[in-house]
């Protein structure tokens, strides 16, 4: 248990005594690999290189693609971020009711005590809108060139 050590909770909170609550073991690596993965690289400016990439795929489609980037991109920021875990295998699956939910399966197996473990990391994309106009209505543009020409 000493190699995993105690940190700081996330997001940071006091305890019933009013100090800054602690976490330790299993859940502060719960809660780095959380941490790790929902930062934006750049979004620390005392260290830009910290985070994981999957924000950038927020307007990805959900489709294989978009899958295989962001498993490459967890098992990279985890790789280089995370020491305490050794990362066995990143499964990305589609949630059977949102389409729009990518699921994150992290399998890792913690280094000090050979424990396998996995974290389960939702991902939510932003569907494209198809701007297909509704029954009658015009373009505004064409619209627009109306009313302008009205006013002559």
């Amino acid at each position: 248990m000493e190699f995993i050590g105690r940190g700081w909770a996330f997001p940071v909170r006091t305890d019933a005594t009013g100090s800054v609550a602690l976490v330790g073991g299993d859940r502060e690596i719960v809660e780095s690999i959380r941490l790790i993965l929902g930062t934006s690289p750049g979004e620390r400016p005392m260290r830009p290189e910290f985070g994981c990439a999957i924000h950038d795929l927020v307007f990805a489609p959900a489709d294989a693609a978009t899958a295989g980037q962001l498993a490459y991109e967890v098992r990279v920021a985890l790789e280089r971020w995370e020491p305490r875990i050794s990362l066995d295998d990143v499964v990305v699956g589609f949630d059977a009711v949102d389409e729009g939910t990518l699921l994150i399966d992290i399998r890792y197996t913690l280094r000090d005590r050979n424990d396998p473990r996995n974290l389960v990391f939702p991902f939510y994309v932003i569907p494209s809108h198809d701007p297909t106009p509704l029954p009658g209505a015009r373009p505004a543009i064409e619209a627009a060139d109306e009313l302008a020409g009205e006013g002559r």
